[in-house]
């Protein structure tokens, strides 16, 4: 006789509750007015669309979302999503966490989020193209898109080429606007894009983890001892976040990656991959599968459960639950990824000692830079071009000083290198550094001073809900 499942077996893996949830939690700590906190909780706003595109004999409807959160701030900034798992509630979800990860960052945006639901490997270039610009048209009757209303940029399934289709199409509709560009970021740097952009999101996972490393007794507590480098690390998706989390930390970090996960499997080398040799294998065939550099593992999810030290999921949302928790061996899960763990494995995982940095602070790398190219974009001038002149002359003035009055010359490797110009990546990479490691401290300020915060996600929540509601009240709304 078959027994009844009962609820308390079933987790929920809607992503729009589990966000709702994980706000709830963190509300619950906060003297704030139940008014306010519903306003800053609520999505204000969907736009739902639905258009006919050719693609080859026949016509595909397609189905397309972009989610206005938090209009606290404007413009409202979110990437938008191709894939064949967009719906609305996952659309509001993103919204959501947009807002707060901005406000953690300390970037003055409203959080949003859009996408589209299709397979973009199964689409031509110009099946792509058709879709994007027909969407960017659908967002601009609706006023869903615009340098001071609302900027999307690249995220799952899109990248500079989608944002460059969107921009043009932006642009043709607004003829002789002066700030069209900064319609979206993430554009190619011909196109206004930043240096920077492309690995920010990645990058900016490495110097969070970086700055947690640098806590000897929060890092003990996990188990390890010393430094990020050395650490074994396994990433889950090698798109453009994960792979840039592996590459900078195997090059930058000396850390050993031991296992990637993508679609078609995961490769695991208790020794180390070369991140290198697997990028260009995965440029050619579109996944890791056939790579001789390690034991191909059957299932991407496989990634999750190999023995390492960090575990950066970099994929989608809900990749550990209850369902494979209890085999996470991870001493550090660093969630590069939007909502990668749900409540019931992230309680499980701490209970074991596990430390679990949340993604509404460890992915705000990508819209932290994204800021930086929207500025860029309104001030027509890229960063450092005004001092660069002055930096060269107080640098060549500098050495010759030393020299004088040191009586001896530098060799020519450490001239060229107290020479090098600090160019605009430089800074933006910098903007990023200072951004992750003041907002880590912040978090890291709440989750030490209240003792009943057993959760680092729900401590970066107090932080987001707390600057937001600031913001409100600075409005007037609620006194």
């Amino acid at each position: 006789m078959a027994t009844r499942r009962t609820q308390k077996s079933v987790e929920d893996l809607n992503f729009h509750h589990i966000v709702n949830r994980q706000f709830d939690k963190a509300a619950g700590f906060l003297d704030l007015p139940k008014g306010l906190l519903k306003q800053i909780k609520v999505c204000n706003a969907v736009y739902y669309v639905q258009f006919p595109i050719k693609m080859g004999n026949r016509i595909e409807i397609i189905e397309g979302w972009r989610a206005e959160h938090s209009q606290h701030r404007k413009p409202l900034k979110g990437g938008i999503r191709y894939s064949m798992a967009v719906n609305q509630d996952e659309v509001m979800a993103l919204a959501a966490l947009m807002t707060y990860k901005c406000a953690i960052v300390n970037v003055p945006f409203g959080g949003s989020k859009g996408g589209i639901r299709v397979r973009p490997r199964e689409c031509s270039v110009e099946e792509l193209e058709k879709i994007t610009r027909r969407f960017t048209v659908e967002l601009a009757k609706k006023n869903f898109i615009g340098p001071g209303i609302n900027v999307p940029a690249p995220d799952y399934g899109t990248g500079e080429r989608e944002m460059a289709w969107m921009a043009d199409t932006y642009d043709a509709l607004h003829p002789g606007h002066l700030d069209n560009m900064a319609c979206v970021t993430g554009k190619p740097i011909s196109q206004g894009g930043i240096p920077g952009r492309g690995p920010a999101t990645g990058r900016g996972v490495v110097y969070a983890l970086r700055e947690f490393f640098r806590h000897e007794k929060q890092v003990a507590a996990t188990g390890l001892t010393g430094g990020l480098a050395g650490k074994r690390v396994s990433v889950q998706g090698f798109g453009n976040v994960g792979y840039h989390v592996a590459s900078i930390l195997d090059h930058e970090d000396d850390c050993k990656i031991v296992a990637v996960g993508e679609w078609d499997g995961a490769i695991h080398n208790p020794d180390g991959i070369d991140i290198g040799a697997l990028k260009r294998h995965h440029k050619r065939h579109r996944g890791v599968r056939g790579f001789k550099g390690g034991k191909h593992l059957p299932k991407g999810t496989d990634c999750l459960e190999v023995d390492c030290d960090v575990l950066v999921p970099a994929a989608l949302e809900n990749q550990i639950t209850l369902a494979n928790a209890k085999k996470v061996r991870a001493r550090v899960v660093a969630e590069a990824a939007n909502g990668p763990t749900t409540p019931g494995a992230e309680e499980n995982m701490i209970d074991r000692g596990i430390m679990v940095l949340p993604d509404i602070f460890m992915n705000a790398g990508g819209v932290t830079v994204s800021y930086f190219e929207w500025t860029k974009n309104l001030s027509h001038i890229r960063y450092g071009r005004l001092q660069k002149r002055v930096d060269e002359d107080f640098r060549n003035t500098f050495i010759d000083a030393t020299e004088d009055l040191t009586g001896g010359k530098y060799s020519a490797k450490v001239r060229r290198k107290l020479q090098r110009d600090v160019n605009e990546e430089d800074l933006v990479n910098s903007g990023l550094e200072e951004s992750m490691i003041t907002a880590f401290r912040e978090i890291n300020g709440i989750y030490r001073r209240f003792k009943k915060v057993k959760d680092m996600r729900t401590a970066a929540f107090m932080v987001a809900i707390s600057k937001v509601a600031k913001s409100y009240e600075e409005l007037g709304i609620f006194p």
